[in-house]
Formats: C-alpha cells, sequence, structure tokens
C-alpha cells in the first residue's frame, strides 16, 4: 500500500494590515509567536480583531504588540472578560529582539504587525520593519500598480 503523503499546511489568515504597506515600505518580516488569553484566541477564530493603530513597542528586553483590538468574545462570562487593547507580549528569539529594537531606534523606522494568522494551530503575527512613505512615494505606487492593470489588460486583449 503506497504511503499517504503528508499535506502542506498552509496558514490560515486571521487579519491583514492593508494600512501597513501602505504607509510603510517594508524593509524585513519577522514571524513571532503571540502570548493571548483563551478568550481572545476564540474571538480570533471569528476574526474580530482590527490593527488600526498597531504598532510593537520593546521594553526590558521584550517585544510587546500595542493598539491591536481583539473584539471580548461574548460566550465568556463577565469576569473571564480580556481587555480589548492590552499589550501582548511577542515570543521571538532574544537576536531578533536586539535586532528589531536597534533599527527601530533609528530615524524613521519602526516595527509594524502585517498580518495574523494560524498556523499549526498556533496564532502567529508577521511584523515588519518599515520606513514611512512620504505623499510623493504614495502617489508613485498608484501611477506604478495604474500602469501594470493596464499593461495587463492589453496583454490579455492580445491572447
Amino acid at each position: 500500500m503506497a504511503k499517504k503523503k503528508k499535506k502542506k499546511v498552509s496558514p490560515d489568515t486571521i487579519a491583514v494590515n492593508k494600512q501597513a504597506r501602505r504607509l510603510y515600505e517594508i524593509l524585513e518580516t519577522f514571524e513571532a509567536g503571540i502570548s493571548l488569553l483563551g478568550s481572545e484566541v476564540k474571538s480570533l477564530r471569528g476574526g474580530q480583531v482590527s490593527f488600526k493603530d498597531g504598532y510593537v513597542s520593546f521594553r526590558d528586553g521584550s517585544a510587546f504588540l500595542i493598539g491591536v483590538h481583539i473584539a471580548p468574545y461574548e460566550q465568556t462570562g463577565p469576569f473571564d472578560q480580556h481587555e480589548p487593547e492590552r499589550p501582548r507580549r511577542l515570543l521571538l528569539h532574544k537576536r531578533e529582539i536586539d535586532l528589531l529594537q536597534a533599527k527601530s531606534e533609528q530615524k524613521g523606522l519602526t516595527v509594524v504587525p502585517m498580518k495574523l494568522y494560524f498556523a499549526r494551530g498556533k496564532v502567529k503575527v508577521q511584523i515588519g520593519l518599515g520606513r514611512g512613505k512620504n505623499v510623493h512615494s504614495k502617489k508613485q505606487d498608484l501611477k506604478d500598480r495604474d500602469i501594470a492593470r493596464d499593461t495587463a489588460r492589453q496583454l490579455a486583449s492580445y491572447k
């Protein structure tokens, strides 16, 4: 009997921070675990998360996710509710924390959450080291996207 092939597990995306790529030029990305409460995980399975003004802060040799809103889970009792915007600890290697902290202290660089997803049953967050874009860069990105779309349309019409 033939061996069964293991299915390649693709991460289940919970939410994507669309503003991150629009407002920042992402230089590097990292995958980090995130320390959550049970009710937060249940809420994430329902997709109740908002990145709005989320960023990563460093203190005491640890990285924390600040400003990400995870809605309270409705089926949880009133005493087991979590605070929606509490700081959540990111699980990274010490060398990654030191690298990100050193680079984020440079002028114009910041660390922002880009995507939340499930990987092998665990909640992971993709964080990116980014440099803020100015208005000119945003307009140039829009122009490039329009040109690429028009080119794709013309190529498709010739086929």
